[in-house]
């Protein structure tokens, strides 16, 4: 690659993640994030100034303005050129499947670590590398490099921080996903037994890993409520 760092954009709503990701990213020696996008038409926006420029999109399948995965169709379609890579909450074997017809390198699921990412990353570029060195494979060569395809891990079991236990954490996820209103913390610590501060913790946990959103409501009098809603 002559030294030239492969250029990443990340198409993610919520900023934090995004953040999240570029600061992984940054981390990765020969990757640099050319761009971020909050929504499908800005995506759409920056892949037709800086297509060209492009080796990976990170796409996140949950965007405001997007329905399914047509984005993923449309980088498909338009830039044969760009690897995607789906990182995001939707387990959905259905979805699952779609991506992978669709190619995608990689699927990663919400919340994603460090070391997953990298791990994804230095495979990313030991197959550019190959591809980009050869014009032709022999059949081990091919077979190595198609491996990963046979092995693409689904982080459905990531380590969790401190204070964050897995039980607690899959209660607080069924409980929220199946309430169809944004509920406060108060709400959902009421309906667990669980005290209002640990509510909380484990829903900005979850609006951090972009699984839940959370907005301020403002009523007559009093101050600002923060309510939360599964995505």
């Amino acid at each position: 690659m002559s030294g030239k760092a492969y250029q990443i954009l990340i198409i993610e709503d919520d900023f934090r993640v995004a953040d999240i990701n570029r600061e992984f990213i940054q981390q990765a020696p020969s990757f640099e994030v050319l761009a971020m996008a909050r929504s499908g038409q800005e995506a759409r926006d920056m892949l037709a100034q800086q297509g060209d420029q492009i080796d990976l999109v990170l796409l996140d399948a949950y965007l405001p303005d997007v329905v399914g995965l047509e984005l993923l169709w449309h980088i498909r379609q338009h830039y044969k050129q760009i690897d995607v890579v789906m990182i995001t909450a939707a387990k959905e074997v259905e979805t699952i499947q779609e991506a992978l017809r669709g190619g995608v390198f990689d699927y990663l699921i919400k919340p994603t670590q460090s070391d997953r990412m990298h791990q994804m990353l230095k495979r990313f570029k030991q197959e550019r590398t190959l591809l980009q060195s050869q014009s032709e494979l022999s059949q081990q060569e091919l077979d190595a490099a198609l491996k990963r395809s046979a092995s693409i891990a689904i982080n459905d079991s990531p380590r969790l921080p401190k204070g964050i236990d897995k039980l607690t954490l899959d209660a607080v996820t069924e409980k929220l996903s199946q309430t169809p209103v944004a509920i406060t913390a108060m709400t959902l610590a009421e309906g667990m037994g669980a005290s209002r501060s640990t509510a909380r913790r484990y829903l900005e946990y979850l609006v951090a890993q972009g699984q839940v959103k959370a907005e301020l409501v403002y009523g007559e009098v009093g101050r600002p409520e923060r309510r939360y809603q599964w995505r």
